[in-house]
C-alpha cells in the first residue's frame, strides 16, 4: 500500500506518517513534507523517485506526471485498467494526503502583490484530491487533519479504510477543492473587474430546531472568518439552543451595540428596539434601558457592551428574557442567572472594528447584495437650518437618537432624553403614523424636552406641528424632501430647532 503526501499545513502529520509507517505503508511525499518526515525518521520516498522526473519550474510541476495520476485512477476491478498500468510500470497509489497552499492567508496579508497571490495558487494539490476523491471506490484521500485519527482507526482495525469512509473523505476533498477554486475565482474576477458571478463559502454552526415558525426548518451557517460582535462566532454559556428568531434579533441587538463606546444597553423585539440608553456603568445602562418600556422588553433579548456582573445580573433575574448578549458574564453573574435554565447567556466578542463588507438577503429565485450601512454621522451643530439651535445637551441626545434610529425599521422615529429612548415607532407605512406611536409612548414616561430622530426625510410639515405638541425641542433629520422649507418654517414657528444629517438610514 502506498501513500502520496504533499500539504502545507503540517499539523499532526509526523505522527500520522509514522503510524502510517508502522502500518507497513510505503510513503512517497514532495519538497517541504518529504524533508520534514526525514528530518522526523519517517523512511520517505522523493516524488521524483515515482515520476523518474525532477521538480522543475520552482516546484510547480512535480507531481503532474502520468505515474502520479494513473496510479491515482485506475480503476481496481477494472482489468483493462490495470494491464495499462502494468504495461507502463506505472503502481496503484492508495491514499493522497494533500491540503493546499495557503492563498486565503496569502491575499489577507496588508500590501501583497498579484505575483505573490498567483504563486500561492496550487496547481498539483486540486489535481491529486480530484483524482484521488474520483476513484474513492479504491483510494483514500485525506485533506483535512481531523481525520487523520479516524483514517487510522480503520486501518489498525480492518487494515483498510471502509467505503463509507472513502466516499465521506471523498466528498470533503471536492469541498475542499471548490472552496479553494471559489476563493481564487473571486479574487482573480476582482483582480480583472468583473462582477457578473458571486461565490458564497459558509461553514454549518447547527441545525436549528425550526425556523421563523414551528412548521420551517432552518440551519445556521457562518462564514470562515471570525469577526467581531457576531453571534456567529459567540459562545453560548448556558440555556436552550437559539433559534432561527433569538438569531435574528440578537444579530440586530449587536449592530446596535456596535454604535456606542460608552456603557450601553438594548432591548430588543422582533428586530426593532424596545429600550435602549447610556449609563455611568452596566448597571445603570440597564436600569435605564428597561425603564424605556418596561412591558415591551418581556420575552425579548438584551444585549450590552460592558460585561454582566452580579449586580446587574441580580437586576435582570427578576425580568423574563430569551436572551442575554454581553462581551462578559463573569462568575458571579453567571451563578445568579444559573438557575434560570432556559435564559441564554451569550459571550460575544466585540473587540476591534473589522466587518464583513457585504450584506446579503435572499429573495425568490436571487439574492440582494449591498454594502453595509456602516457609517453613522455625529450630529453637529453645523447641521442645524433653524435660526434655533441646539443646546449641548440636546445635541447629545439628538446623536444618541440618530444612532438608535438607523436600527429602527422604516418608516423609523425615536424620541429620547438624556441618553435613554422614551418612545420608538417602528415600520408603519407613513411616517406621521410613526411619530404618532413614538410620541405617544413618550408622553406615558414624562415627554416634555426630548429630541426626535428619523430616519428618512419628512415629506410634509406634519410631523413637526405633532413634535411640538408632544415637547419636542429639537429634531435631526436627513433632509432631502422637496417640502424641506415647510418643515424648517414649522420648526421655527414652533420654536423646535432642527438639524439636516445629510444621510438617510432606512432599514427594511
Amino acid at each position: 500500500m502506498r501513500a502520496l503526501i504533499s500539504v502545507s499545513d503540517k499539523t499532526g502529520l509526523v505522527p500520522f506518517a509514522q503510524e502510517l509507517e508502522r502500518l507497513g505503508w510505503t510513503l512517497i511525499a514532495t519538497g517541504g513534507t518529504m524533508n520534514l518526515l526525514q528530518d522526523s525518521g519517517v523512511k520517505t520516498l522523493n516524488i521524483s523517485d515515482i515520476t523518474g522526473f525532477p521538480e522543475i519550474c520552482d516546484g510547480r510541476v512535480k507531481t503532474l506526471h502520468p505515474n502520479v495520476h494513473g496510479g491515482l485512477l485506475a480503476r481496481r476491478d477494472d482489468a483493462s485498467h490495470m494491464q495499462a498500468l502494468s504495461e507502463n510500470g506505472v503502481e496503484t497509489i492508495d491514499m493522497v494526503v494533500v491540503n493546499l497552499y495557503p492563498f486565503r492567508q496569502t491575499i489577507e496579508r496588508e500590501g501583497v502583490t498579484r505575483v505573490e497571490a498567483i504563486e500561492n495558487i496550487d496547481i498539483g494539490g486540486p489535481s491529486m484530491l480530484r483524482s484521488a476523491a474520483k476513484n474513492y471506490e479504491g483510494v483514500t484521500v485525506v485533506c483535512d487533519p481531523l481525520d487523520y485519527e479516524g483514517v487510522l482507526a480503520e486501518l489498525r482495525g480492518m487494515g483498510n479504510t471502509t467505503l463509507e469512509k472513502r466516499l465521506e473523505l471523498s466528498a470533503k476533498a471536492y469541498t475542499h477543492t471548490a472552496e479553494y477554486d471559489a476563493m481564487i475565482a473571486t479574487y482573480m474576477r476582482a483582480q480583472a473587474g468583473l462582477n457578473e458571478k458571486l461565490f458564497l463559502e459558509f461553514d454549518l454552526v447547527q441545525s436549528l430546531r425550526y425556523g421563523e415558525n414551528p412548521h420551517q426548518s432552518a440551519k445556521f451557517y457562518r462564514t470562515s472568518e471570525a469577526l467581531p460582535y457576531s453571534l456567529a462566532h459567540a459562545r453560548q454559556l448556558q440555556g436552550k439552543e437559539l433559534s432561527y428568531n433569538n438569531i435574528q434579533d440578537g444579530n440586530a441587538a449587536l449592530a446596535i451595540v456596535r454604535e456606542f463606546s460608552e456603557p450601553f444597553c438594548v432591548g430588543l423585539k422582533h428586530m426593532n428596539p424596545c429600550g435602549a440608553a447610556i449609563g455611568k456603568d452596566a448597571l445603570e445602562a440597564w436600569e435605564r434601558a428597561y425603564a424605556a418600556d418596561t412591558v415591551s422588553i418581556y420575552g425579548g433579548i438584551v444585549a450590552m457592551n460592558r460585561p454582566v456582573t452580579r449586580d446587574v445580573a441580580e437586576a435582570m433575574k427578576g425580568v423574563f428574557l430569551e436572551l442575554i448578549l454581553a462581551p462578559e458574564f463573569t462568575p458571579e453573574a453567571r451563578e445568579v442567572l444559573a438557575s434560570k435554565k432556559n435564559l441564554r447567556l451569550i459571550e460575544v466578542s466585540m473587540d476591534g472594528s473589522k466587518t464583513t463588507e457585504r450584506q446579503l438577503v435572499s429573495v425568490t429565485g436571487g439574492v440582494l447584495m449591498q454594502e453595509w450601512d456602516r457609517t453613522t454621522k455625529r450630529v453637529t451643530v453645523d447641521m442645524t437650518v433653524t435660526e434655533k439651535r441646539p443646546t449641548e445637551e440636546q445635541l447629545r441626545d439628538l446623536d444618541f437618537a440618530w444612532r438608535i434610529v438607523k436600527h429602527v425599521k422604516s418608516n423609523a422615529i425615536v424620541v429620547a432624553r438624556d441618553g435613554q429612548t422614551l418612545g420608538i415607532g417602528a415600520g408603519q407605512m407613513n411616517r406621521i403614523g410613526s411619530a404618532e406611536i413614538a410620541l405617544k409612548q413618550a408622553l406615558t414616561t414624562g415627554g416634555k424636552g426630548c429630541v426626535l430622530a428619523s430616519d428618512g426625510f419628512f415629506p410634509f410639515d406634519d410631523c413637526v406641528t405633532l413634535a411640538a405638541e408632544y415637547g419636542v425641542t429639537a429634531i435631526v433629520q436627513p433632509g432631502g424632501s422637496v417640502r424641506d422649507e415647510d418643515s424648517i418654517k414649522k420648526a421655527t414657528e414652533k420654536n423646535i430647532a432642527m438639524l439636516f444629517a445629510g444621510m438617510r438610514h432606512f432599514k427594511h
